[in-house]
């Protein structure tokens, strides 16, 4: 059975990355923990709380990048079958890696809600 392993990141629909990030930053006291284009024009801004393990994603509604929950598991394909056979909507044929990454593969869940799953390890 395949194991989610922890919450990695959720979204957060922002309509300006840059006032979020001052907001979350240095209103909120969140760190910094990315903010570049894991792709050409797809923006990423992530922050985290000192201490904590969650980061927060801040993504306009509109981003190439999944406004989603991520979450990591240890085998992203055996999640990927899982998933396939619980009947979800896939929005990948198979995991992916970018730029030579982790495997990784975005659905949603029953209720529409989108989800990564993430190989950690």
């Amino acid at each position: 059975m395949t194991t989610t392993t922890r919450v990695l990141s959720v979204t957060v629909p922002v309509p300006d990355q840059d006032r979020a990030l001052e907001f979350y930053r240095d209103v909120l006291g969140c760190e910094v923990r990315y903010d570049g284009e894991p792709w050409p024009g797809a923006r990423m801004v992530e922050v985290v709380p000192p201490g904590s393990s969650v980061g927060i994603v801040l993504l306009p509604a509109d981003s190439e990048i999944p406004v989603a929950l991520r979450l990591g598991t240890d085998d992203a394909q055996a999640a990927f079958d899982r998933v396939k056979e619980a009947g979800s909507t896939l929005h990948n044929d198979a995991p992916i890696s970018l730029g030579g990454g982790t495997p990784m593969f975005f659905f949603d869940d029953p209720f529409g809600n989108g989800l990564v799953y993430i190989q950690e390890g």
